[in-house]
């Protein structure tokens, strides 16, 4: 992990999305200030976990630091396109953080427009590799997502979220093909729209 206590001014906000390649459901975002030293046994990019690690150290990272939580919705997704959702998201959380300042790191390329000028910013590609603002904010996109999908999944039972979160599994590509899509699938998605192509 890479020192970030270097970066001016003070907190240090680390943002990270996730559900960005998702068929269905919202995009999450999470933003992260670290309170102190004491960090989680496993806080480590999301993907590198296993769901009872995540789990664990998502209780663990609430418990101890300042966590907000941002998304944008279907709809959203469907006027902006899924990159701008995402930085949408990504400044929900931010903003959720209740804060007059501060430097966000971004996970990857994209900066996030309209926030406002009292926040720096510095994109970090695998910042949630490298970083342990990152790190937390992944974990706790991936689970509050996950969480909330697995709970949409029992409104969708066709389409197996709980397992799947709607991404492209193959699973649910056979559930589009049998059911069509439902209101909660982003349908300006080829996958969603075309799913016999698939």
């Amino acid at each position: 992990m890479k020192e970030w206590h270097k970066f001016r001014p003070k907190p240090v906000i680390g943002v990270d999305e996730v559900g960005r390649g998702s068929l269905a459901g919202p995009v999450f975002a999470a933003a992260v200030v670290l309170k102190h030293e004491r960090l989680p046994e496993f806080l480590r990019d999301s993907k590198l976990l296993s769901r009872k690690q995540r789990i664990e150290v998502f209780k663990e990272i609430c418990a101890e630091h300042r966590v907000a939580i941002g998304l944008a919705t279907v709809e959203e997704i469907a006027m902006l396109n899924i990159v701008y959702a995402s930085t949408l998201a990504m400044k929900r959380a931010i903003m959720g953080l209740q804060l007059s300042k501060g430097h966000v790191l971004v996970d990857g390329r994209i900066r996030i427009p309209t926030l406002p000028k009292e926040y720096l910013q510095t994109t970090v590609v695998k910042g949630d590799l490298h970083y342990p603002p990152i790190s937390a904010a992944s974990i706790i996109s991936k689970v509050t997502r996950d969480e909330l999908m697995a709970v949409l999944a029992e409104q969708y039972p066709a389409y197996g979220w709980e397992h799947n979160a709607g991404y492209a599994t193959a699973s649910h590509i056979k559930a589009l093909r049998e059911n069509g899509p439902c209101q909660l699938h982003r349908k300006s998605f080829a996958q969603v729209s075309l799913p016999f192509i698939f």
